[in-house]
């Protein structure tokens, strides 16, 4: 629905009021055929139709559109009374300002805020039905601490109503101490699975280490018995060249020794003539 024309001031244009309700255009569609509607009263038209209300021309809520930016100006500057009108308001405004004039308007019919109380009563009266409204709620004047409707003065019982109250704290404080509990248990259990992982993971990773060191000491022990063979031929070759330097020491000594001699046998050799080589040779060869 629309909004009523006998709030306006003023001439409103035709092409400005819903073809379905007559009424000032509320929240715009417009049709391919440039005729407009409030959107409730088209979306209304649409459940049980399938054309324009105006000209019959086939229509669906797929082709409507916002209204022309130029008629959604002319709207908004259409100057009306407040609803509230009747209850004394005198506020004339646009259209596109009277949402918000409206929902704080003095004069306009409000719910009391206390629970239970039915009355409707103008804004601007709220505070003084407040203090007199009989569901407003107060302390209890027994010292009991219980806030307590008026309605209920008579049935107040500030022992029964302690008593219920602490069996509601009781139920809460159960309820709090399982959750506790419950959410203890699973962080517990989600801590535990996280420690055996943890110590899996670890103990792979020691006996990965004591493989580790397993080699290392097989490859050390390898080695050292490396070097104790290679001590040992060395030993051996220094030993072998000790034994090679003092047999080499007495053959030098030999040769100078031999060569001694043969220098005092050269100078007592005189050179045999031929006869007596060949005499001297069958003598040596009957001494053989």
């Amino acid at each position: 629905m629309g909004y009523d024309i006998e709030r306006f001031v003023g001439y409103v244009n035709e092409g400005l009021l819903c073809c379905i309700c007559r009424d000032v255009l509320e929240d715009p569609l417009q049709a391919p055929c440039e005729h407009a509607f409030c959107t409730a009263c088209i979306h209304g038209w649409l459940v049980h139709h399938s054309n324009c209300p105006e000209d019959r021309q086939v229509l669906d809520m797929s082709v409507l559109r916002p209204l022309y930016r130029y008629m959604k100006n002319d709207l908004n500057r259409l100057q009306l009374h407040c609803k509230n009108s009747e209850h004394g308001c005198e506020m004339v405004c646009s259209l596109e300002s009277i949402d918000r004039h409206e929902r704080e308007c003095e004069y306009g019919q409000i719910s009391c805020s206390n629970a239970g109380c039915p009355v409707q009563i103008e804004r601007r009266n709220l505070d003084g039905h407040l203090t007199v409204c009989e569901y407003r709620s107060r302390e209890c004047p027994n010292g009991c601490g219980y806030t307590i409707l008026r309605v209920e003065d008579a049935q107040h019982n500030c022992v029964a109503e302690l008593r219920t109250e602490l069996e509601l704290l009781r139920s809460e404080m159960i309820c709090r101490v399982e959750e506790a509990k419950h959410e203890m248990e699973s962080r517990l259990d989600s801590q535990r699975r996280h420690m055996v992982q943890k110590e899996s993971l670890l103990q792979n990773e020691i006996e990965e280490l004591k493989s580790q060191m397993s080699r290392m000491m097989s490859d050390v022990r390898s080695l050292m018995a490396a070097e104790r063979q290679h001590r040992q031929e060395l030993e051996q070759a220094d030993l072998e060249k000790r034994e090679l330097m003092e047999l080499l020491k007495g053959l030098q000594k030999d040769c100078r020794l031999n060569n001694t001699e043969g220098n005092k046998k050269s100078a007592n050799f005189r050179p045999l003539t031929r006869l007596e080589s060949v005499k001297r040779k069958p003598r040596e060869v009957t001494v053989i």
